[in-house]
């Protein structure tokens, strides 16, 4: 009895000291998450270094990580940094109506004869869905001018996070296998079972990681070089923008790249509509059905409403990261619940 209520006491002071450390690590949160994303994808990497240099831990978890800043951290420093100075412009450029979206409306509808009567007949008020777009396009463009000036004002804040970060991310590519030793024998399952979890995790972070960011992010430059290509004003903010929309199944970047498409043929730029056009459809459009399944594999890739849900939802709730966390809790959620069914079946039983 004694020996019941002495493991019972030690399991709740454990999850109360648990809790309040989680809760003193929250402003660091993202940082901690990210250090993690990084280890997973750049730990083969990492294996591959240490077998040419032998059993020098550290000085293989330093190459890789210089590796990966060089790779990833400063050419996403220098794409924040442009996103930072086109959204303040782009936004002051509406402003200041040196952009109008309400002449866009017009020049669409002036440029299709019977649209206005089409529309009239079918009892759509064209100054109503001038105006909404015009308001829609101000608000749409100080919400990217307030995410790009919080990211100026935040700087410090930002380093910190940065630089704690890569901290992190040396220590857990140097005492990655330790730790994730220490995390198999704290957990209480058979040891297959733990070996199956552990490593579906890590294939799922991966294949998710890989699959929605690295697709978003040839997705998004893409769309930019084709926007600076065509001469379309801010092509490093609209890659941005469609990067995180590549993100969303079925229509992604389309969603900007389409209606700049329409504006050119009712401006009468016919032959840079008609390139989008094509070049939209067939490079950037492709690019997820070649990319993904040789990025991600058809045993992990997540259906297309999954993905929608959980990347609307990390989003809400998560804000930036949850572009990454949402779909990852989802690919988890479901690789869990596929060993779990599997367990249980009759023909596995059997």
């Amino acid at each position: 009895m004694r020996s019941v209520l002495e493991n019972r006491t030690f399991l709740a002071l454990l999850a109360t000291i648990t809790i309040l450390f989680a809760i003193l690590l929250r402003p660091f949160w993202s940082a901690i998450f990210w250090a993690v994303v990084v280890t997973v994808l750049f730990a083969p990497l990492q294996a591959q270094v240490q077998a040419r240099m032998g059993d020098r831990h550290s000085s293989s978890a330093l190459l890789t990580l210089l590796i990966g800043s060089v790779i990833v951290i400063l050419p996403v420093l220098a794409l924040l940094s442009a996103f930072v100075a086109e959204g303040v412009s782009f936004y002051a450029r509406i402003e200041s109506r040196e952009i109008d979206p309400a002449l866009f409306i017009d020049q669409v509808v002036g440029a299709i004869p019977f649209l206005p009567e089409l529309m009239d007949r079918i009892g759509i008020d064209t100054g109503s869905i001038r105006d909404y777009v015009s308001n829609s396009a101000v608000a749409i463009s100080e919400f990217i001018a307030q995410q790009a000036l919080s990211i100026g004002r935040n700087t410090v804040s930002f380093t910190v996070k940065l630089a704690l970060m890569l901290y992190l991310t040396f220590f857990l590519l140097r005492d990655g296998d330790r730790l994730v030793g220490m995390m198999k024998d704290a957990v209480p399952l058979s040891e297959n079972r733990k070996l199956l979890l552990f490593k579906k995790f890590v294939e799922v972070t991966r294949a998710t990681v890989k699959g929605n960011l690295l697709v978003a992010m040839v997705q998004g430059a893409l769309g930019g070089l084709i926007f600076w290509a065509l001469g379309i004003p801010a092509p490093v903010l609209w890659s941005v923008v469609m990067a995180f929309l590549s993100l969303i199944p079925a229509v992604g970047a389309a969603l900007v790249w389409v209606p700049v498409a329409i504006y050119l043929y009712a401006t009468g730029a016919w032959v840079e509509a008609s390139v989008l056009v094509a070049f939209g459809a067939i490079i950037i459009g492709l690019a997820d059905n070649i990319l993904r399944p040789m990025l991600v594999g058809r045993d992990t890739k997540l259906p297309d409403y999954i993905v929608l849900f959980s990347t609307m939802g990390g989003l809400s709730l998560l804000g930036v990261n949850g572009f990454v966390i949402g779909p990852l809790i989802a690919a988890v959620f479901l690789a869990f619940w596929n060993i779990f069914i599997n367990d249980i079946s009759p023909e596995t039983e059997g």
